[in-house]
């Protein structure tokens, strides 16, 4: 068996390699031709899956590592009989950590407490619900949208988008992309919406740029300067707005996922898949695929506040500036749509907040709760 993988799923030897031959190609250089003699293809979300790229292959199965699955022409791959799987919830929890990173980084430099503001979350599926929950944790006032499951569930708990907006001072958009239908997301935070935020909002994204109208944002910021953007997913990947990437307070290059347990669940999930698709057995597991985190644990004494020590123990393990500042530096080097997939490609070693156990000493131990909530391990009483 042939496996053609992306060069970016880590593990990939390790994993598929038990199963056939293993054959990495950059996600964005997968095409026809090098698909013409394989049986199973891995991606991640660069790769855009669809009839004109699996015609006159012999592919059985497709995986992508990913929660995500808008790059992928499902409809052409079930007409041709090819398997389909993806990883729900691979990455969730690394989403997670860097929307909480990236909200400690800017309520730092606005002066302000989260737990002073209401959040708005919209999409309350694998990523959102866990970010309502932690959020709620860390005792922060939140609101979710979710009209889908609203629908499903009843509208208790829930309100719809121009409520939300209406109420929120922090709106974190982690829709899938639905590109029609009644519940479709492609701009939904189009340019009347964009227009009736507050001044003072802050609008972070890192679900899928399409769900957001770049363009009447930029005019926004262009115009009125008075929101904060916090921007991880944008509309054209690779070749995004250089305009609205040099208004945006934080820009990162689509990697609030990539943490390497979130590239490893996803790697593992698509593997199980393959090998149930071939009736074989899985044998490997995420505990044989992680390697132990280079910062395993840290102490904390007293004199530090909540807030201070939650900054402390995120940027120990997740420092979104780093990614920030990164895709500037490539930006300059390379342009903005070579520097954006070099961040991408070269993302360095990243794990997520659960791998750090903090050790509180007596004079620390009121930090048990929040550090809790937010995601790491704490342990009291030891350092």
């Amino acid at each position: 068996m042939r496996i053609v993988v992306d060069a970016n799923v880590p593990a990939a030897e390790a994993c598929f390699g038990t199963l056939g031959e293993v054959v990495p190609v950059p996600g964005r250089e997968i095409a026809p031709d090098t698909l013409r003699e394989a049986d199973a293809l891995v991606v991640r979300s660069v790769t855009r899956v669809d009839e004109a790229l699996v015609a006159g292959s012999r592919l059985r199965f497709v995986g992508t590592c990913t929660i995500g699955t808008d790059h992928v022409d499902r409809a052409a791959l079930a007409a041709r009989g090819i398997g389909f799987a993806s990883a729900p919830g691979c990455n969730a929890e690394a989403v997670v950590d860097h929307v909480l990173s990236s909200l400690a980084t800017l309520a730092e430099r606005r002066g302000f407490r989260l737990a002073e503001r209401r959040v708005g979350v919209v999409g309350a599926g694998n990523v959102g619900g866990r970010l309502l929950a932690r959020l709620r944790g860390l005792g922060v006032d939140c609101l979710a949208c979710d009209p889908p499951r609203a629908e499903a569930e009843g509208a208790d708990g829930f309100v719809d988008l121009d409520t939300l907006i209406g109420r929120c001072d922090v709106i974190c958009l982690h829709t899938p992309l639905v590109r029609e239908g009644p519940h479709a997301t492609r701009h939904l935070m189009d340019a009347r919406r964009i227009a009736a935020l507050a001044p003072g909002t802050v609008l972070l994204n890192a679900g899928r740029g399409d769900c957001l109208d770049g363009g009447a944002l930029r005019e926004r910021l262009a115009e009125r300067g008075d929101l904060d953007a916090l921007l991880d997913v944008w509309e054209g990947e690779p070749g995004i707005d250089a305009g609205l990437f040099e208004l945006a307070e934080l820009a990162t290059p689509h990697v609030a996922g990539y943490s390497l347990d979130g590239k490893l669940r996803g790697t593992q999930q698509i593997y199980r898949a393959l090998a149930h698709r071939l009736g074989l057995p899985a044998r490997l597991t995420l505990g044989d695929l992680a390697p132990a985190p280079p910062l395993a644990s840290l102490t904390l004494d007293g004199g530090l506040s909540v807030d201070e020590a939650l900054r402390l123990c995120m940027r120990a393990v997740h420092d979104v500036r780093r990614d920030h500042d990164a895709l500037r530096r490539e930006a300059r080097r390379q342009g903005l749509a070579a520097g954006f997939d070099a961040c991408r490609a070269r993302y360095p070693l990243r794990r997520e907040f659960s791998t750090l156990a903090v050790a509180l000493r007596p004079a620390a131990e009121a930090l048990a709760g929040p550090l809790s909530a937010a995601g790491f391990r704490v342990e009291i009483g030891k350092g």
